[in-house]
Protein backbone atom coordinates (compact mmCIF):
# COMPACT_ATOMS: atom_id res chain seq x y z
CA UNK A 1 0.00 0.00 0.00
CA UNK A 2 1.20 3.60 -0.40
CA UNK A 3 3.29 5.01 2.41
CA UNK A 4 0.86 7.72 3.47
CA UNK A 5 2.36 10.25 5.87
CA UNK A 6 0.91 12.91 8.11
CA UNK A 7 3.23 15.93 8.39
CA UNK A 8 2.51 17.84 11.56
CA UNK A 9 2.91 21.34 10.26
CA UNK A 10 -0.91 21.36 10.15
CA UNK A 11 -1.17 20.71 6.43
CA UNK A 12 -4.15 18.85 5.01
CA UNK A 13 -3.34 15.42 3.60
CA UNK A 14 -5.84 13.71 1.32
CA UNK A 15 -4.58 10.12 1.43
CA UNK A 16 -7.06 7.87 3.23
CA UNK A 17 -4.32 6.03 5.09
CA UNK A 18 -2.91 9.29 6.40
CA UNK A 19 -6.30 10.34 7.73
CA UNK A 20 -6.72 6.99 9.46
CA UNK A 21 -3.32 7.30 11.11
CA UNK A 22 -3.98 10.88 12.16
CA UNK A 23 -7.11 9.81 14.01
CA UNK A 24 -5.21 7.28 16.09
CA UNK A 25 -2.02 9.19 16.87
CA UNK A 26 -1.78 12.45 18.85
CA UNK A 27 0.20 14.05 16.05
CA UNK A 28 -0.59 17.68 16.78
CA UNK A 29 0.06 17.25 20.50
CA UNK A 30 3.36 15.50 19.83
CA UNK A 31 4.47 18.24 17.48
CA UNK A 32 3.59 20.93 20.02
CA UNK A 33 5.56 19.05 22.68
CA UNK A 34 8.65 18.25 20.64
CA UNK A 35 9.21 21.08 18.17
CA UNK A 36 10.33 23.59 20.85
CA UNK A 37 13.04 21.10 21.87
CA UNK A 38 14.26 20.72 18.29
CA UNK A 39 13.05 23.59 16.09
CA UNK A 40 11.98 22.43 12.66
CA UNK A 41 11.18 18.90 13.79
CA UNK A 42 8.23 17.20 12.09
CA UNK A 43 6.14 14.26 13.24
CA UNK A 44 4.54 11.80 10.85
CA UNK A 45 2.28 8.76 11.29
CA UNK A 46 2.00 5.86 8.86
CA UNK A 47 -0.49 3.03 8.79
CA UNK A 48 2.12 0.73 7.25
CA UNK A 49 5.66 0.91 5.91
CA UNK A 50 8.60 -1.39 5.39
CA UNK A 51 10.80 0.28 8.04
CA UNK A 52 10.56 3.70 9.65
CA UNK A 53 14.36 3.84 9.89
CA UNK A 54 14.76 2.94 6.23
CA UNK A 55 12.35 5.70 5.25
CA UNK A 56 14.28 8.36 7.20
CA UNK A 57 17.67 7.19 5.93
CA UNK A 58 16.44 7.26 2.33
CA UNK A 59 15.18 10.80 2.80
CA UNK A 60 18.53 11.90 4.21
CA UNK A 61 20.37 10.30 1.28
CA UNK A 62 18.08 12.29 -0.99
CA UNK A 63 18.97 15.55 0.71
CA UNK A 64 16.15 15.82 3.27
CA UNK A 65 17.86 15.66 6.67
CA UNK A 66 15.24 17.65 8.57
CA UNK A 67 14.59 16.25 12.05
CA UNK A 68 11.60 13.92 12.07
CA UNK A 69 9.75 11.52 14.34
CA UNK A 70 8.17 8.80 12.21
CA UNK A 71 5.82 6.19 13.66
CA UNK A 72 4.13 3.27 11.88
CA UNK A 73 1.37 0.98 13.04
CA UNK A 74 2.91 -1.87 11.06
CA UNK A 75 6.40 -2.49 9.73
CA UNK A 76 6.83 -5.19 7.12
CA UNK A 77 10.64 -5.16 7.07
CA UNK A 78 11.76 -3.83 10.43
CA UNK A 79 15.40 -4.35 11.34
CA UNK A 80 17.16 -5.26 14.54
CA UNK A 81 20.77 -5.39 15.59
CA UNK A 82 23.30 -7.67 13.83
CA UNK A 83 21.08 -8.00 10.77
CA UNK A 84 18.14 -9.54 12.61
CA UNK A 85 14.54 -8.81 11.70
CA UNK A 86 12.27 -6.91 14.05
CA UNK A 87 8.92 -8.67 14.12
CA UNK A 88 6.36 -5.87 14.15
CA UNK A 89 2.64 -6.05 14.72
CA UNK A 90 0.91 -8.39 12.28
CA UNK A 91 -2.67 -8.00 13.54
CA UNK A 92 -5.12 -5.64 11.82
CA UNK A 93 -4.40 -2.09 12.91
CA UNK A 94 -8.03 -1.21 13.65
CA UNK A 95 -8.44 -3.33 16.79
CA UNK A 96 -9.98 -2.12 20.03
CA UNK A 97 -6.61 -1.71 21.70
CA UNK A 98 -4.74 -0.54 18.61
CA UNK A 99 -1.48 -2.05 17.38
CA UNK A 100 0.17 -4.79 19.42
CA UNK A 101 3.54 -3.06 19.13
CA UNK A 102 5.01 0.41 18.99
CA UNK A 103 7.58 1.05 16.26
CA UNK A 104 9.02 4.46 15.58
CA UNK A 105 12.22 6.18 14.50
CA UNK A 106 13.66 9.57 15.32
CA UNK A 107 16.02 11.06 12.75
CA UNK A 108 18.15 14.17 13.31
CA UNK A 109 21.63 15.55 12.81
CA UNK A 110 23.92 15.07 15.80
CA UNK A 111 27.48 16.16 16.46
CA UNK A 112 28.67 14.69 19.77
CA UNK A 113 32.37 14.73 20.54
CA UNK A 114 32.17 10.95 21.03
CA UNK A 115 29.40 8.70 19.74
CA UNK A 116 30.29 5.88 22.16
CA UNK A 117 27.47 4.81 24.46
CA UNK A 118 24.64 6.40 22.47
CA UNK A 119 22.50 3.24 22.47
CA UNK A 120 22.92 3.00 26.25
CA UNK A 121 21.85 6.61 26.72
CA UNK A 122 18.77 5.99 24.58
CA UNK A 123 17.95 2.89 26.62
CA UNK A 124 18.26 4.85 29.86
CA UNK A 125 15.83 7.51 28.62
CA UNK A 126 13.26 4.91 27.55
CA UNK A 127 13.56 2.79 30.69
CA UNK A 128 13.23 5.75 33.05
CA UNK A 129 10.13 6.93 31.21
CA UNK A 130 8.50 3.51 31.51
CA UNK A 131 8.74 1.67 34.84
CA UNK A 132 11.18 0.54 37.58
CA UNK A 133 10.82 -3.04 36.30
CA UNK A 134 12.47 -2.11 33.00
CA UNK A 135 16.15 -3.03 32.91
CA UNK A 136 18.73 -2.67 30.17
CA UNK A 137 20.58 -5.57 28.60
CA UNK A 138 23.77 -4.22 27.08
CA UNK A 139 23.94 -2.81 24.51
CA UNK A 140 20.43 -2.11 23.22
CA UNK A 141 17.66 -4.33 24.64
CA UNK A 142 14.89 -3.45 27.08
CA UNK A 143 13.95 -6.23 29.49
CA UNK A 144 11.20 -6.89 31.97
CA UNK A 145 12.85 -8.34 35.08
CA UNK A 146 10.63 -9.63 37.87
CA UNK A 147 13.07 -12.10 39.54
CA UNK A 148 10.51 -14.87 39.50
CA UNK A 149 12.09 -17.32 40.08
CA UNK A 150 14.90 -15.48 41.91
CA UNK A 151 17.84 -14.78 39.66
CA UNK A 152 15.86 -15.46 36.49
CA UNK A 153 17.03 -13.49 33.46
CA UNK A 154 14.78 -10.86 32.02
CA UNK A 155 12.55 -11.14 28.99
CA UNK A 156 12.99 -8.83 26.05
CA UNK A 157 10.10 -6.56 25.14
CA UNK A 158 11.94 -3.88 23.22
CA UNK A 159 15.08 -2.88 21.42
CA UNK A 160 16.97 0.05 19.97
CA UNK A 161 18.75 0.25 16.62
CA UNK A 162 20.94 3.25 15.84
CA UNK A 163 22.15 3.97 12.32
CA UNK A 164 24.08 6.99 11.10
CA UNK A 165 24.72 8.50 7.70
CA UNK A 166 27.41 10.95 6.59
CA UNK A 167 25.74 13.94 4.96
CA UNK A 168 27.00 15.42 1.72
CA UNK A 169 27.38 18.86 3.27
CA UNK A 170 29.17 17.54 6.33
CA UNK A 171 27.93 16.21 9.65
CA UNK A 172 26.08 13.01 10.42
CA UNK A 173 22.42 12.14 10.42
CA UNK A 174 21.42 9.70 13.15
CA UNK A 175 18.32 7.52 13.06
CA UNK A 176 17.26 6.02 16.37
CA UNK A 177 14.82 3.18 15.79
CA UNK A 178 12.74 1.87 18.69
CA UNK A 179 10.51 -1.20 18.77
CA UNK A 180 8.42 -2.21 21.79
CA UNK A 181 6.09 -5.19 22.12
CA UNK A 182 2.78 -4.27 23.69
CA UNK A 183 1.58 -7.87 23.44
CA UNK A 184 4.10 -10.66 23.89
CA UNK A 185 4.66 -12.24 20.47
CA UNK A 186 4.18 -15.94 19.98
CA UNK A 187 7.39 -17.93 20.34
CA UNK A 188 9.35 -18.22 17.10
CA UNK A 189 12.49 -20.09 16.14
CA UNK A 190 14.18 -16.76 15.36
CA UNK A 191 13.89 -15.62 18.97
CA UNK A 192 17.13 -16.04 20.93
CA UNK A 193 15.58 -15.22 24.31
CA UNK A 194 12.16 -15.17 26.01
CA UNK A 195 9.86 -12.36 24.92
CA UNK A 196 7.52 -10.18 26.92
CA UNK A 197 4.88 -7.54 26.25
CA UNK A 198 4.36 -4.17 27.90
CA UNK A 199 0.72 -4.95 28.64
CA UNK A 200 1.98 -7.34 31.33
CA UNK A 201 2.80 -4.16 33.24
CA UNK A 202 0.02 -1.91 31.92
CA UNK A 203 -2.83 -4.07 30.60
CA UNK A 204 -4.64 -1.10 29.03
CA UNK A 205 -1.57 0.43 27.37
CA UNK A 206 -2.02 1.73 23.84
CA UNK A 207 0.70 2.60 21.38
CA UNK A 208 -0.22 6.29 20.84
CA UNK A 209 -0.18 7.09 24.55
CA UNK A 210 3.06 5.17 25.01
CA UNK A 211 4.71 7.14 22.20
CA UNK A 212 3.58 10.39 23.81
CA UNK A 213 5.22 9.27 27.07
CA UNK A 214 8.53 8.34 25.44
CA UNK A 215 9.12 10.91 22.71
CA UNK A 216 10.11 13.95 24.78
CA UNK A 217 12.45 12.07 27.16
CA UNK A 218 14.13 10.44 24.16
CA UNK A 219 14.65 13.71 22.33
CA UNK A 220 15.84 15.37 25.53
CA UNK A 221 18.36 12.58 26.11
CA UNK A 222 19.78 13.03 22.61
CA UNK A 223 20.28 16.74 23.25
CA UNK A 224 22.10 15.99 26.51
CA UNK A 225 24.18 13.26 24.87
CA UNK A 226 25.27 15.62 22.12
CA UNK A 227 26.49 18.09 24.74
CA UNK A 228 27.87 15.80 27.46
CA UNK A 229 28.30 12.35 25.96
CA UNK A 230 27.77 9.07 27.82
CA UNK A 231 29.18 10.51 31.06
CA UNK A 232 25.78 12.09 31.76
CA UNK A 233 24.14 8.65 31.67
CA UNK A 234 26.73 6.33 33.22
CA UNK A 235 25.30 6.19 36.75
CA UNK A 236 21.76 5.98 35.44
CA UNK A 237 22.69 3.06 33.20
CA UNK A 238 24.34 1.28 36.14
CA UNK A 239 21.06 1.53 38.07
CA UNK A 240 19.27 -0.30 35.23
CA UNK A 241 22.03 -2.72 34.19
CA UNK A 242 20.41 -6.16 33.87
CA UNK A 243 23.72 -7.99 33.36
CA UNK A 244 25.82 -6.56 36.19
CA UNK A 245 27.40 -9.35 38.21
CA UNK A 246 25.92 -12.09 36.03
CA UNK A 247 27.82 -14.76 34.08
CA UNK A 248 27.55 -14.06 30.37
CA UNK A 249 28.76 -15.55 27.14
CA UNK A 250 29.76 -13.53 24.12
CA UNK A 251 29.46 -14.40 20.46
CA UNK A 252 33.08 -13.54 19.77
CA UNK A 253 35.34 -16.27 18.34
CA UNK A 254 35.82 -18.88 21.03
CA UNK A 255 32.50 -17.95 22.67
CA UNK A 256 34.39 -16.38 25.54
CA UNK A 257 32.49 -16.32 28.80
CA UNK A 258 32.97 -14.30 31.95
CA UNK A 259 31.18 -12.12 34.46
CA UNK A 260 29.63 -8.82 33.39
CA UNK A 261 30.98 -5.98 35.50
CA UNK A 262 29.18 -2.90 34.26
CA UNK A 263 30.51 -0.59 31.57
CA UNK A 264 33.45 1.79 31.27
CA UNK A 265 33.28 5.55 30.76
CA UNK A 266 32.56 5.11 27.05
CA UNK A 267 29.88 2.43 27.46
CA UNK A 268 31.99 -0.63 26.65
CA UNK A 269 31.03 -3.79 28.53
CA UNK A 270 33.50 -4.82 31.23
CA UNK A 271 33.91 -8.58 31.04
CA UNK A 272 35.86 -10.27 33.85
CA UNK A 273 37.51 -13.45 32.55
CA UNK A 274 40.15 -15.86 33.93
CA UNK A 275 42.63 -13.99 31.72
CA UNK A 276 41.65 -10.60 33.15
CA UNK A 277 39.27 -7.85 32.19
CA UNK A 278 38.17 -7.46 28.60
CA UNK A 279 36.32 -4.49 27.18
CA UNK A 280 33.63 -5.36 24.65
CA UNK A 281 32.66 -2.54 22.33
CA UNK A 282 29.07 -2.00 21.29
CA UNK A 283 28.27 -3.69 17.99
CA UNK A 284 30.87 -6.42 18.36
CA UNK A 285 28.96 -9.09 20.24
CA UNK A 286 25.64 -10.42 21.40
CA UNK A 287 25.61 -10.98 25.12
CA UNK A 288 23.17 -13.08 27.12
CA UNK A 289 23.18 -14.77 30.53
CA UNK A 290 24.64 -18.27 30.39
Amino acid sequence: MPHAAVPLQRRAVDAQGARIAALRWPVEALWAQLEPLRPGLGVEALVETDSTSTRLLERARGGDSAPCLLVAERQTAGRGRLGRSWISDTAPAATADGPGSLTFSLGLTLAPADWSGLSLAVGVALAEALHPSVKLKWPNDLWLVDDSPPGAPGRKFGGVLIETLALAGGGRYAVIGVGLNLDAPAAQAAFTQPAAGWREIEPLARAPELLARLAAPLLGALIVFEQQGFAAFAKRFAARDALAGKPVQTSQPGAESGRADGVDERGALRLQTPQGERLIGSGEVSVRPC
